[in-house]
């Protein structure tokens, strides 16, 4: 029996879709140590015994008891695993951050508290606070004892943050800074002690502060009234002539964007493995439900098309965690070379996170796309009680439906996506347009054998590089089209998006039932291979979709026919029996009543 090999090759972000990746080179859930195991256990613990039997009373906005669990998870070291020793964290890799958020999102209203708070409201501090904001803040922030929120969005400016009308100038003393303006759906703002705040010194430069509640100036506007996510404080913030310390400047005047944009970035990820222990969730509620829920004389678990939604919600919870644990794993690699007790240890890990924003993007996007489907398929599972508030189903569908704006729209994500990708291939870092030139070449020189690929689930891993190389035909005939102003290209921007989505999602699921196969022998991976197939099977189905879609909007004529005929055969493969697989996927989680891999 193989032994499960832990990643330790630094892997560039978004160079997936030019180079193939081996099993060892990623990180999965079958890799989690002892350590990682122990602190999910206590999580789920913690979830389990003491976020969801209150539940009830932190929906109807107890935020005292919110407080209270916060402090809790203090306690329990759940809150600082980000946070250097010596400001009194834990300083863990960013694989246990997911693992935690991945158990605490079994309630979505106290996991939006806790990750405004751990996440946004504390690690502007960590990665870009003085010596002096470290030690005054962190380890209040790490125990719980103040909690702490992120004001960037105002009315006019959600996604985009830069043009913000909120002002910062500074007393004639020079003393203070005075801001004016007001913030608006600011994540715990209710009951938030210490805020980062985004606004414009002298009304241009783009600057970030740390703005206590008590601050003379300062208040804080009513609750909003929300579809979901009820049991978090979403509140408006009101900056009138509000004095902040010049010590509390955080980072560089005029450089604001690069804390809102780096924050941004992890907390994506964190997003992601929530969506994922969402899921799971809901995949369990759907399962009992289904299994006691009787109708023509027998349990609806026993019915095809039921029983399809249950495998379909299986797949989605194993290819979310493949995606989410393989880019934090890279992440965790990249970190692990940066010297810590270095003088710039710091824009060393801010870059070593960087590194990986399409991938972060991409895991916020899919994961919040994969819960909206498996909530409203419970809904559906739940028939009329679906409906019903007393059941699980209906607060779960007005709890995800947010996930789609959070962090950056999904829309805005889309764009960084392609457009990083873009940038980076302009810039060199990634030699993308060579292989989009090498593939164009090829394919326009005629049909060809193409390399055999062998080894562990072969047939699989070559429909992973035929939907690289669809995507690299899409992108080369979109961009010969626009050239620079590809840009301007909103619609063709976000089918690449769609494109470079689903092929890292293929490609996580396969290597990930790779691995399995190449640890514990072929029959104990029957159920990831299952999946994986699944996954495929509805992943090239949208990757060809898209790349039609580009070649209608760039070609016409013999060009447009030529490029059909191109996209027909790079897109040609015998089809996995899905209903086989999903009817064997479904049987497998409806015996165990929850989420299962054996």
């Amino acid at each position: 029996m193989a032994t499960t090999a832990i990643p330790k090759t630094k892997v560039s972000g978004g160079s997936f879709l030019l180079e193939e990746r081996r099993p060892e080179e990623v990180f999965t859930p079958e890799d989690f140590t002892e350590q990682h195991q122990l602190i999910g256990q206590t999580a789920e613990e913690f979830a389990v015994n003491e976020i969801i039997p209150n539940a009830e009373k932190i929906e109807h906005k107890d935020f005292s008891v919110t407080r209270d669990l916060l402090k809790k998870a203090g306690e329990l070291g759940l809150s600082s695993v980000e946070i250097p020793e010596a400001y009194g964290g834990l300083d863990m890799d960013k694989v246990t951050a997911a693992v935690i958020a991945d158990h605490i999102a079994k309630y979505a209203g106290f996991a939006t508290s806790w990750g405004g708070h751990t996440g946004i409201g504390t690690l502007p501090i960590v990665y870009f606070g003085t010596e002096e904001q470290k030690k005054k803040y962190l380890p209040r922030l790490a125990t719980g004892e103040i909690v702490g929120a992120y004001a960037l969005s105002e009315s006019t400016s959600g996604s985009d943050a830069l043009n913000c009308r909120a002002r910062a100038t500074l007393s004639p003393d020079g003393k203070h800074y005075i801001l004016n303006g007001e913030k608006m759906w600011i994540t715990n703002a209710g009951f938030a002690d210490l805020f980062t705040v985004f606004a414009k010194v002298d009304g241009e430069k783009f600057t970030a502060f740390l703005v206590e509640k008590t601050f003379p100036g300062f208040s804080i506007g009513a609750e909003e009234h929300k579809m979901g996510i009820r049991g978090s404080s979403t509140c408006a913030i009101i900056l009138n002539d509000c004095k902040v310390p010049v010590e509390n400047l955080l980072g560089d005047i005029g450089k604001g964007h690069i804390i809102a944009f780096n924050i941004l970035n992890v907390g994506r990820f964190k997003l992601g493995a929530m969506c994922v222990g969402g899921a799971r969730v809901s995949l369990e509620n759907s399962i009992g439900y289904a299994k006691q829920r009787k109708a023509f004389g027998k349990v609806i678990a026993d019915f095809g098309l039921v029983r399809e939604k249950l495998a379909n919600m299986a797949v989605g919870v194993y290819t979310g965690e493949s995606m989410v644990y393989r880019t934090v794993g890279m992440m965790d690699v990249a970190l692990s070379e940066v010297d810590k007790s270095g003088a710039d240890a710091i824009k060393e890990i801010r870059k070593a996170i960087e590194e990986y924003a399409v991938e972060c993007s991409i895991i916020k996007v899919w994961g919040s796309e994969m819960i909206d489907y498996v909530v409203d398929e419970t809904v559906q599972i739940y028939g009329g009680y679906g409906f019903v508030e007393e059941y699980p189903a209906e607060r779960a569908y007005r709890d995800a439906r947010i996930n789609r704006i959070f962090e950056g729209t999904n829309e805005i994500n889309r764009l960084i996506i392609t457009g990083f990708l873009l940038k980076r291939a302009m810039s060199g870092q990634l030699p993308l347009m060579p292989a989009i030139k090498k593939l164009m070449d090829e394919v326009l020189s005629g049909p060809s054998v193409g390399e055999e690929v062998e080894g562990p689930l072969a047939e699989e891993r070559k429909l992973v590089a035929q939907a690289k190389k669809l995507g690299l035909f899409a992108a080369g005939s979109a961009t010969q089209k626009y050239m620079q102003a590809i840009q301007d290209q909103q619609e063709v921007m976000g089918a690449i998006a769609d494109m470079t989505i689903e092929t890292y999602a293929m490609e996580s699921a396969v290597l990930r039932a790779q691995k399995i196969v190449e640890r514990d022998g072929d029959s104990a991976a029957m159920l990831p291979i299952a999946m994986t197939r699944v996954y495929l099977s509805q992943a090239m189905e949208k990757i060809e979709a898209g790349a039609r879609r580009i070649i209608a909007a760039v070609a016409e004529g013999d060009m447009l026919r030529t490029q059909l005929a191109i996209l027909r055969r790079l897109a040609k493969y015998e089809p996995f029996n899905t209903i086989g697989l999903r009817q064997q996927i479904a049987q497998k989680v409806i015996e165990r009543g929850k989420y299962t891999l054996v």
